[in-house]
């Protein structure tokens, strides 16, 4: 029985079972767990009867993906995808690359950036106020998984948009997305977001 994918970012701890294995992105696989699966992990009688491949469900979601009006609106769906289940994101994005990179990337993630507050759904990184100043290892040990990679991001010049403050989180998780398809587990990075003016406060008190 192999361990579902994305289970060495859960090295070390039980693998969750049920409903819960299902709600983790990083092992969730939706439809595609074979029968022998959904009996080992508890998941028989959780998900239709019928188990459709990878290949199966990665074709229905980008014929879903073409149906929507506008690439503001795609790329809200592929984020919500990315956050159920990343096995299914990172095969739509891998075997239809020259479609998917400018929806998750430039030109669109300038555009999500700006309409970041309205189209939030699930944090994604590690949020880094002026408030925190001596706690950021506190803060540190509440990120859940093993970090191989830091990407981090202060917002002050994302896409020459101007300081984004959160919405610079958008690139700097997507650069976690491109690691994945480096061979990178996307549990092992972690994207952080120091904003310009906690930078900025600290270079005051140093002249100071």
């Amino acid at each position: 029985m192999n361990r579902p994918d994305g289970a060495e970012a859960h090295s070390g701890s039980e693998l969750p079972r049920g409903v819960a294995l299902l709600h983790d992105p990083l092992l969730n696989k939706g439809t595609a767990f074979s029968e022998q699966e959904r009996d080992t992990f508890g998941l028989r009688g959780l998900l239709p009867a019928h188990v459709l491949s990878l290949e199966e469900q990665a074709k229905r979601v980008v014929t879903n993906l073409r149906r929507l009006p506008d690439d503001l609106e795609k790329y809200v769906a592929l984020n919500a995808l990315h956050d159920r289940n990343e096995t299914l994101f990172f095969r739509v994005v891998c075997d239809n690359i020259d479609e998917i990179q400018p929806l998750i990337y430039t030109p669109t993630v300038g555009l999500a950036c700006q309409r970041f507050g309205h189209i939030f759904q699930r944090p994604r990184g590690l949020f880094i106020g002026v408030n925190d100043h001596g706690r950021i290892v506190e803060l540190l040990h509440n990120w859940p998984h093993p970090a191989r990679l830091i990407v981090v991001t202060d917002g002050e010049r994302i896409l020459g948009l101007g300081d984004l403050g959160a919405n610079g989180t958008v690139p700097a998780g997507d650069a976690g997305r491109r690691h994945k398809q480096r061979g990178i587990a996307e549990g092992s990075v972690l994207p952080r977001l120091t904003p310009a003016s906690v930078a900025r406060s600290r270079v005051r008190r140093v002249r100071r």
